[in-house]
């Protein structure tokens, strides 16, 4: 564990100089936090507009408890809709992060002494993800938490909040999110190991985002409905996922072969 809380020290000392990384990290969670209070702003915390007597569209009712009217029910939806958002917090932090910490050590020529001490490629991989993963959890929660103290201030009706906050996106924010997280570490390390440059390192590694834009349009133009058993679906093939992701990205880091190319 010595060993790899100093690969993790390490890591922060290093990668956290570089102002891109800092601007991800820092901003990141700040915008995707802005969006969805921003339309809670807009519409006045609570929607006047009362649909009641007129018939609600489905994606309306999917993401509407009783007892709402409907300006309420599409307060809800269109905040919902910009919750998925957050999952780019998870993906885009480590990815930066991972992709500059690998990649950007041979530029600055420590990675040669690094792969010639005697920590294990295990403990040396350990460390370096844990490194762009700890980050990405806690500025997702940060947000998260920013984001349900600016809803619980603006929006006055209670039910409304407790709509916003119901078990899928809490289960999105808190499970989802990690393994989101430990994904895109994973997809960042077999990249760098890879390529030469931090910035290719970095545009390859962002492709892990796809996904959540996929999600997000998907559900913004009614393709599909993102519920609590969609969620915990995603969380349940996440962990299989970065389960063979790390045993793969374990193989594909070999030093000897990363020394050769890179001389």
């Amino acid at each position: 564990m010595e060993k790899i809380k100093t690969i993790i020290r390490k890591e922060w000392a290093e990668v956290f100089k570089n102002r891109m990384v800092l601007f991800t990290v820092a901003f990141l969670p700040l915008i995707m936090t802005a969006l969805p209070l921003g339309i809670l702003l807009a519409m006045g915390g609570d929607a006047s507009m009362d649909a009641a007597g007129s018939e609600m569209p489905d994606a309306f009712n999917a993401f509407c408890p009783p007892g709402l009217n409907g300006g309420e029910c599409f307060q809800v939806y269109m905040v919902s809709q910009f919750m998925i958002m957050f999952m780019i917090i998870p993906l885009a932090i480590p990815s930066t992060i991972a992709s500059y910490s690998i990649v950007g050590e041979k530029s600055t020529r420590s990675l040669e002494p690094l792969l010639a001490t005697p920590i294990t490629t295990v403990e040396l991989l350990v460390g370096k993800c844990l490194a762009a993963v700890i980050p990405a959890v806690i500025a997702t929660y940060a947000g998260f938490i920013i984001y349900a103290i600016g809803a619980w201030l603006i929006v006055t009706n209670r039910a409304i909040f407790a709509a916003m906050m119901d078990a899928r996106w809490l289960i999105a924010i808190f499970v989802v999110g990690p393994l989101m997280a430990l994904l895109s570490v994973t997809v960042s390390v077999m990249v760098s190991s890879r390529v030469n440059d931090p910035r290719v390192a970095e545009q390859l590694s962002m492709i892990v985002i796809l996904p959540v834009l996929a999600f997000f349009f998907g559900q913004l133009t009614g393709l599909f409905i993102i519920n609590k058993q969609v969620i915990l679906v995603t969380a349940v093939v996440l962990i299989f996922i970065d389960a063979g992701l790390v045993y793969l990205a374990a193989k594909l880091f070999q030093r000897e072969t990363i020394l050769t190319r890179w001389k």
